[in-house]
């Protein structure tokens, strides 16, 4: 057994490079070191860190009883707690996942779209003209108010400001310093603190459901699993702050990397306003492609487990990165450039567009947070005439949390049409 080649620098040292410039530091070991390469991020285990699609693959559809997924995401426990998905393995997050699939697909998400829109369009019509605006804040904001409505069905503002309160903490660099390096017991009781006020209004918010005679009539998230689950009350609290965790804050900083990438971009910016609906997925698919909102997702072998040519010990995290995937020259030509067209000449792949993980691990809600995505630029696109960058220099990436978000909070300057177009045709769910 051995591990791939890598750097052989100090862990802390390896670890800052991973956490402050994810992008650039990965390409930088792949030239020197190729797809596959050990690095030394997560203190318990080195991670080999995989660039290449056919890896990728083994990864996606090898034995889950091997690559635990969920003892990858393990850094997540104190924020998201022990009943997440995320954090299950085998048979128990197979059926766990079975049970919260439905609301995310079909009919159930189409009845969305047309309060995504509303609420966009509210949004939208608040915002400056002439003047720096932090996008990431205020899709922040948008993507909170849809989950208030969609996920909890609920305007309640003390909850409202708790989810506000433990989002800004785990947005800390401070946070994430905590999560790497902290030990189990300092990460549970800071963790433990934030959350209290949150699991003490959904406990509220979950008890008046379950008294609630209409609950078989409402569609909101929570009402449908309460309804469609014998979920408890544990388990329940967990998988809404997974599902606020990694459905809010990461298409908030989707949507806020494609407005910095489109304000740089006029023609791509003038093509999506013309309405056509193939392009707008596009525009949402080369967001994820360039700027993926995390780098990479981990599966923690339990077993020997041979790859790129190496034998891989037991206790070991193979990581497919999302980004040196993305990045490939032989797939995606000129890797670094923001280019929707792409998306129309050649469909996404399986294993080389991968911003959702894949296999029995891809993201639950994939499906809605690009759901989300086009109903929320088509709305901004009929209000918005013009989007102008403040700099000229693309926006670096700061971490918030595990998320990759634009360093600057991807400020941009707008300028507002008066009568937004009221298009008959809903948006499609794309391909």
């Amino acid at each position: 057994m051995s591990l791939p080649p890598g750097p052989s620098g100090p862990h802390l040292l390896q670890t800052m490079g991973w956490l402050s410039r994810p992008g650039p530091y990965s390409r930088r070991l792949r030239a020197r070191y190729g797809d596959v390469i050990t690095l030394h991020v997560e203190r318990h285990a080195p991670w080999v860190l995989l660039g290449d699609p056919d890896h990728v693959k083994q990864v996606f559809t090898g034995d889950p009883d091997v690559l635990h997924a969920g003892e990858g995401n393990a850094i997540l426990k104190p924020l998201l707690g022990p009943r997440s998905v995320l954090l299950l393995d085998g048979s128990e997050h197979l059926q766990q996942r079975k049970l919260m699939l439905p609301p995310f697909h079909g009919e159930r998400m189409q009845a969305y779209g047309d309060m995504i829109r509303a609420i966009a369009a509210e949004e939208v019509a608040s915002w400056p003209t002439g003047q720096p605006l932090p996008t990431r804040l205020r899709t922040q904001a948008l993507t909170l108010e849809i989950i208030m409505r969609a996920i909890f069905g609920s305007r309640d503002e003390r909850l409202r400001d708790a989810v506000n309160a433990l989002l800004e903490f785990v947005g800390r660099p401070s946070s994430l310093v905590l999560s790497v390096l902290g030990g189990t017991r300092a990460n549970a009781y800071v963790y433990g603190r934030v959350r209290a006020e949150v699991d003490r209004l959904l406990a509220e918010l979950i008890a008046a459901r379950r008294a609630d005679p209409e609950l078989a009539s409402k569609d909101d998230i929570l009402s449908l699993l309460m309804a469609g689950t014998d979920m408890d009350d544990v388990t329940l609290i967990d998988e809404l702050v997974t599902l606020l965790a990694a459905g809010h804050e990461t298409t908030a900083t989707a949507l806020a990397w494609a407005l910095e990438r489109l304000a740089r971009h006029p023609a791509a910016w003038a093509r999506l306003r013309e309405g056509e609906d193939d392009y707008l997925d596009a525009v949402c698919k080369e967001t994820l492609r360039l700027r993926p909102v995390i780098p990479g997702v981990i599966r923690m072998l339990k077993a020997p487990y041979e790859i790129g040519g190496y034998t891989v010990p037991a206790g070991v995290a193979v990581v497919p990165s999302i980004h040196l995937v993305h990045t490939r020259e032989d797939i995606y030509p000129d890797p670094l450039a923001f280019r929707p067209e792409r998306f129309l000449e050649q469909p996404a792949g399986t294993y080389t567009w991968i911003p959702f993980g894949g296999g029995v691990r891809r993201c639950l809600g994939a499906s809605f947070a690009l759901f989300e995505m086009r109903w929320v630029l088509r709305a901004i696109a009929d209000a918005v005439v013009d989007l102008r960058p403040v700099t000229p220099r693309s926006e670096g990436t700061k971490h918030r949390s595990i998320t990759l978000a634009p360093r600057a909070d991807g400020r941009v300057i707008v300028a507002r049409r008066t009568a937004p177009v009221r298009r008959a045709q809903p948006v499609p769910t794309g391909r």
